[in-house]
């Protein structure tokens, strides 16, 4: 997985930091669509909220990431297809959220 990590940062043209493979494989290991809070609590102590949020938006400009609005009005940021780019998502669909275990 940590091939494709380094992988993925490169082909987007960012520099390969630890804050962005660890997050990166938060994305990749999860099941569903993530908070900023739930990177927050995986990632521990291990890096600050300015920093987890800054690489959730370097993600989403380059197209690794996108959005997905909720209704509390909160954000959650899922993988992107691969033809997704920088400034051009191709995520155009439906987003569920589950009521019992609320994952998206």
């Amino acid at each position: 997985m940590q091939e494709r990590i380094v992988d993925l940062l490169k082909k987007n043209h960012l520099s390969v930091t630890e804050s962005r493979k660890k997050i990166l494989h938060h994305f990749l290991d999860a099941n569903g669509a993530l908070a900023h809070a739930d990177i927050e609590s995986k990632s521990g102590i291990e890096f600050d909220r300015v920093t987890i949020y800054r690489t959730l938006q370097t993600f989403v400009e380059k197209g690794i990431i996108h959005t997905i609005p909720t209704a509390d009005n909160s954000v959650r940021y899922a993988l992107c297809k691969d033809e997704c780019s920088a400034g051009h998502h191709h995520d155009d669909h439906v987003h569920f959220m589950c009521d019992a275990c609320g994952t998206t």
